[in-house]
């Protein structure tokens, strides 16, 4: 029987649309292909080539988070406040505190703090980091801080803590020099993650201990990964910045390369942001330490490394973390965090 000009035309319309798709499908299929092989390229190509951490940590329950909209860029004029890769530099100004903390009105921030205060450090600093942390950081969030010490019996009383807000001790072996306990912080941040926070928190900051804090640092500052602009050199060129130039290390950048110099005393984001972030770094210092070579700033060259080839989804300004030695800036409305006066010479119990 033969078929109507009705069906027939159907039939053909049918077919077009299943070869379309067919089409964009491999289409899609080969363009997905050639992505990933790119990518592998890309991370061959890196120093720090060891693969991302892929983990579920963040998929249980997403947390809370700051759109970048919420950013006004165009609110500073005198300062940078985006990065060229379009993440956005914070800075007293470019939002408002209260419109931030609105969105966490129903659920809080659950966030873990990491501080290392071994040998001297603990009786010089710690309490004072703790006592302005409950004064001015997350305040209202839920916050953890894990406290690494070499005696748990001379950690300070703070409490009493505000609510939903506890201290945390953990205890670790001393290290011989003051360098090696720098750079494997990053390796007993990492652990902890997988261990513990990543149960219990979103976000995790890891702080020097050898600061205290003075004014709101907020959720403004929560984002998948957070790095700091260091104070000396947020308005350098990047040729004055110190990276490791030399090409024997991991953390090597060559001249002309690199966005911004970060600063070690502060980084963060979710957990699994920083659990990629500490092992990739401590993936640099292990083959640096197996080729017998020593970054010139430790852990910071590393992390400086790091950054330029995983680029921070936020940046904060060194309002959140400025040097009283270097004077006022014009740039600087608000610290909100400061650098304790440095004693190397009387607190590090060895130099080499």
């Amino acid at each position: 029987m033969a078929m109507s000009g009705t069906l027939q035309r159907m039939l053909i319309l049918l077919m077009l649309i299943i070869g379309s798709f067919t089409f964009g499908f491999i289409m899609h299929a080969a363009r997905t292909g050639n992505f990933y092989m790119e990518a592998i390229t890309i991370a061959l190509q890196s120093p720090f080539h060891t693969p991302r951490i892929e983990t579920n940590i963040d998929n249980r329950d997403h947390p809370v988070s700051v759109p970048d909209s919420m950013f006004n860029p165009r609110a500073r004029e005198d300062v940078r406040t985006e990065a060229p890769w379009g993440a956005p530099i914070v800075w007293d100004g470019t939002f408002q505190p209260d419109r931030v903390d609105r969105l966490f009105e129903k659920r809080k921030a659950r966030v873990a703090l990491t501080v290392f205060a071994l040998g001297r450090y603990l009786d010089k600093y710690l309490a004072r980091f703790l006592t302005t942390a409950e004064k001015h950081f997350m305040v209202g969030h839920n916050v953890t801080y894990y406290a690494f010490v070499e005696n748990a019996s001379r950690v300070p009383n703070i409490e009493p803590l505000a609510p939903g807000r506890s201290l945390a001790i953990v205890e670790v072996e001393k290290r011989a020099r003051w360098q090696d306990i720098s750079m494997d912080r990053m390796k007993m941040i990492g652990d902890l993650i997988e261990s513990t926070a990543a149960r219990s928190h979103d976000y995790i900051f890891c702080f020097d201990v050898d600061q205290h804090f003075t004014a709101r640092w907020g959720a403004e500052a929560l984002g998948d990964t957070v790095a700091l602009i260091q104070a000396w050199f947020f308005d350098q060129p990047p040729e004055a910045f110190t990276y490791e130039r030399r090409p024997e290390s991991v953390a090597y950048i060559a001249p002309g390369a690199g966005d911004f110099y970060y600063h070690a005393a502060v980084f963060g984001g979710r957990c699994a942001g920083v659990l990629n972030a500490t092992r990739g770094i401590y993936a640099g210092i292990t083959r640096d330490r197996d080729a017998g070579v020593e970054a010139l700033w430790h852990d910071e060259s590393h992390l400086n490394r790091y950054f330029m080839d995983h680029r921070p989804s936020k940046l904060l300004s060194p309002e959140y973390c400025w040097d009283p030695k270097i004077g006022m800036s014009q740039a600087i409305r608000l610290v909100r965090l400061e650098w304790a006066p440095k004693e190397y010479n009387a607190l590090r119990e060895n130099e080499d």
